[in-house]
């Protein structure tokens, strides 16, 4: 299906991905867009947000018109988005946000549900990566460590953090949310040092990933088990179950 982001049609929204990827790819952390990639950026958001960008008359500045007020976008620049990943920063006047070209591209419009969940995960990211590190100097050999379900060797890349049943990551949120009694409409956000969002209430945040930590039972396994969940049913503690 074809899709016009500003003047320029693309055949399919992957063509369009890999186009606003290839720019992405072509700067460097902190590096400001140059005028035509930053003219293509603002394409997209008006692509995204529906929002009409007025053409400066310097070329570096960009007015979206809203009900309330105008803001005037500044620059956008290459960040550093949780683990050294790149992504698109929008710096405005006097605050800045992150974006993603692909959601942008996608038309994902996020609900509140969605939101939060989303969160929750961005607050156990860094437990499961340590303890994916830790499996990885404890049980690898020449690069590879086993899947604990296949005890298949595997690559760092192809082997991730699951969580068996029945406590999934969607169960334990949905449970921490009917614990606490939390109006996921109300809740409110923040971004982090890490150019991240998380909770805006510091306590809500230490809540969760305590709550994760007692009630997560975790593998090391390969992406397509983590993904089919295949075998995950048993709820009996194992030895070869890890605890943050």
């Amino acid at each position: 299906m074809k899709i016009k982001i500003g003047k320029k049609t693309y055949p399919t929204k992957k063509s369009a991905i890999e186009f606003y990827r290839d720019i992405l790819n072509s700067y460097e952390f902190g590096e400001s867009l140059n005028e035509n990639d930053f003219i293509k950026l603002v394409d997209l958001l008006n692509y995204h947000l529906e929002i009409n960008y007025e053409k400066p008359n310097n070329n570096r500045e960009a007015k979206s018109k809203t009900e309330k007020k105008d803001f005037v976008l500044k620059d956008i620049r290459i960040a550093k988005y949780l683990y050294s990943t790149k992504c698109f920063e929008l710096v405005y006047e006097q605050e800045s946000f992150i974006i993603s070209y692909r959601k942008l591209i996608n038309q994902t419009k996020p609900t509140r549900q969605s939101i939060f969940n989303n969160v929750c995960r961005n607050l156990i990211q860094s437990d499961l990566i340590e303890l994916k590190q830790n499996y990885f100097k404890q049980n690898a050999l020449e690069s590879r460590a086993l899947c604990q379900e296949t005890n298949e060797k595997h690559f760092w890349e192809n082997l991730v953090v699951d969580h068996r049943q029945p406590n999934t990551l969607s169960m334990i949120i949905d449970r921490f949310i009917e614990i606490k009694g939390i109006d996921v409409s109300k809740v409110e956000y923040k971004q982090s040092e890490n150019n991240y969002t998380i909770f805006d209430d510091d306590k809500l945040n230490d809540e969760f990933i305590q709550y994760h930590k007692e009630k997560a039972t975790l593998r090391i396994v390969r992406k397509d088990l983590n993904l089919s969940r295949t075998g995950f049913a048993r709820i009996k503690p194992m030895k070869k179950d890890l605890m943050i």
